[in-house]
């Protein structure tokens, strides 16, 4: 979905104001000498490089998250991405220090080899779209990955101390120079992809990853101008790096909350789709033809009677519709919320439900609205459809083993039935995500008992 013109430009403003403050320090930090010499702190040194490691592992977990989840390659490109950072940041920078060992130069430029390979696939990842068909591809990426990061240190140990010493002797060499240049320029085509991708898409994590590249822009420029000192010192660039960092978890954490928000809504969505078209839809049908009826000059006498329960029916499918959404998404513990949604469905008489939940059974938040949506489904298909006149449910454990089990004196379940109902699948549809076993077993006039067996707490 393409981003309002309004919210683009609110962006670019943002952007700008960044980048006006940004070059304003830069300016500020050419200008004085005293502010480019670099500070001699091992451990502050240890502690940023460790965050930076930390929360690229994170954004690397998120990203992969939501990639086993919608198999973007988008998601694939920002997880390798951030992989190779945290990989290379924890083998060639964090390891050997915490090792007792001061890094040498195969490790140092390892380091800054490894993280502009992490620069350039986040670079390109703004560019690339569509799904990966075959998990073997995302596995084949992470191998070759790593055999490009075995390959960027044998390099480095291969060269050994042909490469050019990084340290206090006040010049830099021409090779970290030109490293730290390409480093700013890939976070310049970073900051501009990650622009033009929210322009085009409006997805929000865009917008995060825009800004952190644009911080990592002007660390690299400060980089560039800090005299060269060995790894035990700490720089302007260095706090600007674990700045965009922060930025970065926090984009990257709203954006997967967002997205599981938003899948939860367009299921809900779904959901209610089908009750309405089931359920709601069926009596309007039944009101308006009704309504016709009586416009041809039907008996009023004949029609109003079923003009009046089709709009009662009508009207209870609704409450139904209504409770379910806010027992299930509300603040209310489970057994309230079904004890509310059980009395609610029998007021009318026409079904008894007995509901038994023993204490001591454990629920995650994520188990108890599944149980509720299953316990939902399991008693609207017992009324709609079973003709019975008891149902009971029950919440416990039986054999260590936590049981959800709906029982009712029905009519049964043929097996043609069974494979038409979507109420049964969207159950074990449910069932299946919270890892239990759906079972169901009916007998024609003889009733029909369904359970979901749940893995231990």
């Amino acid at each position: 979905m393409r981003t309002s013109r309004a919210t683009y430009f609110a962006w670019v403003r943002d952007e700008l104001v960044m980048v006006g403050l940004l070059a304003a320090g830069l300016i500020l930090f050419l200008a004085g000498p005293w502010l480019r010499h670099p500070y001699a702190l091992p451990n502050l040194r240890l502690f940023l490089d460790t965050a930076v490691l930390l929360v690229s592992l994170i954004v690397a977990v998120l990203a992969f998250v939501r990639f086993s989840v919608e198999h973007r390659r988008y998601d694939l490109y920002l997880f390798a991405g951030f992989f190779v950072t945290a990989a290379t940041t924890l083998a060639f920078i964090v390891a050997p220090v915490l090792d007792n060992s001061t890094l040498g130069r195969a490790e140092i430029w390892a380091g800054i080899f490894g993280r502009l390979v992490g620069a350039i696939i986040l670079a390109a990842t703004p560019w690339v779209d569509g799904r990966v068909k075959s998990s073997w591809n995302a596995l084949a990426l992470m191998i070759a990955l790593g055999l490009a990061l075995t390959v960027v240190w044998a390099a480095c140990r291969g060269l050994g101390d042909s490469l050019p010493e990084i340290g206090p002797s006040g010049t830099q060499p021409d090779l970290l120079t030109a490293a730290l240049a390409l480093q700013a320029l890939v976070s310049l085509a970073t900051m501009v992809g990650f622009g033009w991708r929210y322009r085009a898409h409006g997805e929000d994590l865009d917008r995060w990853l825009a800004f952190a590249a644009t911080i990592s822009l002007f660390a690299e420029l400060h980089a560039v101008f800090t005299p060269p000192r060995s790894s035990d010192y700490v720089s302007q660039a260095d706090f600007l790096r674990l700045v965009s960092y922060g930025i970065l978890l926090a984009g990257v954490w709203n954006a997967i909350r967002s997205a599981e928000f938003g899948r939860a809504v367009a299921e809900e969505r779904a959901r209610v789709a089908r009750e309405i078209h089931d359920g709601l839809a069926q009596y309007l049908f039944a009101i308006s033809t009704a309504t016709a009826m009586l416009k041809s000059g039907a008996d009023v006498g004949k029609v109003l009677p079923r003009l009046e329960e089709a709009a009662t029916a009508a009207q209870q499918e609704a409450r139904f519709a209504v409770l379910a959404l806010s027992s299930a998404g509300g603040t209310a513990s489970l057994d309230a919320a079904l004890n509310r949604y059980v009395e609610f469905l029998t007021a009318d008489g026409e079904l008894n439900v007995d509901l038994e939940i023993e204490p001591g059974v454990e629920l995650r938040p994520d188990e108890q609205i599944e149980v509720f949506r299953i316990v939902q489904e399991g008693l609207a298909n017992v009324r709609k459809h079973a003709g019975a006149r008891t149902a009971s449910v029950l919440i416990g454990m039986r054999g260590g083993r936590r049981v959800i089990r709906i029982v009712d004196d029905g009519r049964g379940l043929d097996e043609s039935a069974e494979r038409r109902g979507q109420g049964l699948s969207n159950m074990r549809t449910r069932a299946s995500a919270i890892g239990g076993r759906f079972r169901l077993t009916s007998q024609p006039d003889g009733g029909t008992a369904l359970e979901v067996v749940l893995r231990p707490s």
